[in-house]
């Protein structure tokens, strides 16, 4: 199952999830991002707070959703309420959508300590929904019903 986590800029929330979902995944499942409108840099914060995890970043790098036209994903999740209102490219074709909104920490203001807290509380977020997505019982749920439980855990 492939997994396509979506922000405008693919810098920061997107390539969190990316990063996370894959160290957590079990085979048979990937998870990849992208941006609406990519940056083209993912923010140096976020992949040092990756490392920080324990959490590998190689691999990593801000794209748009065009990269995955050929490979089109199973489940589109976007993680900003930006790319959540934009229409999904018509090659995503069947994809399951869902929306899992997070609050976009490079935009906290402070200390260097609050922005830290800002990314890391993030990536605590991300990895509470990802172990949820990965603990559902997908061989018994009906399409209907994962659209269910992605959209249930996006307010977790």
């Amino acid at each position: 199952m492939r997994v396509l986590f979506m922000c405008t800029a693919n810098s920061c929330r997107s390539i969190l999830s990316e990063a996370l979902f894959n160290q957590l995944a079990p085979v048979g499942f990937e998870a990849v991002s992208a941006g609406s409108f990519p940056k083209g840099q993912v923010l140096p914060r976020s992949l040092t707070t990756l490392q920080q995890a324990g959490i590998s970043i190689a691999g990593l790098h801000s794209k748009g959703n065009d990269a995955f036209e050929g490979n089109p994903p199973d489940i589109v999740i976007t993680v900003c309420d930006k790319a959540a209102g934009e229409t999904c490219p018509v090659y995503f074709g069947p994809a399951l959508k869902a929306h899992w909104g997070l609050e976009d920490p490079s935009e906290v203001t402070g200390d260097e300590a609050a922005i830290d807290a800002a990314f890391r509380a993030t990536l605590a977020h991300i990895q509470q929904r990802c172990q949820a997505f990965l603990d559902l019982p997908f061989d018994s749920l009906s399409r209907d019903e994962l659209k269910t439980a992605l959209d249930r855990i996006g307010v977790l």
